[in-house]
């Protein structure tokens, strides 16, 4: 099984849009567009799972620049996340926490 992702999605693309765009190639596993939490529109990529290497491979040289709903894709091999490594901390919202108060003096 290969993953690839698939980048510069139009935001009205569909997962089965995008299922059927790959299905051509061979057996999709999956096809997955990454959602925005806070706003629920998608975040214009996202995976495509494939049964075969072979499949994956001639799917991403097809279709890598092709056109799906008014935009081309941008197509690659996923590269695979450490799952050791834990995530970055987020930003504090507040700076560094060094005041560039002066005061009065």
């Amino acid at each position: 099984m290969k993953k690839i992702f698939v980048g510069n999605l139009s935001w009205k693309t569909t997962e089965e849009q995008l299922k059927a765009h790959f299905e051509q190639y061979g057996q999709v596993i999956s096809a997955k567009i990454v959602i925005d939490q806070m706003t629920g529109k998608s975040k214009g990529f996202g995976f495509v799972e494939m049964a075969e290497a072979d499949a994956a491979a001639t799917a991403i040289r097809e279709l890598n620049g092709k056109t799906l709903v008014d935009r081309p894709l941008r197509i690659s091999l996923a590269q695979e996340r450490d799952r050791n490594t834990e995530r970055r901390e987020p930003r504090e919202s507040y700076g560094s926490g060094r005041s560039n108060y002066r005061g009065s003096l």
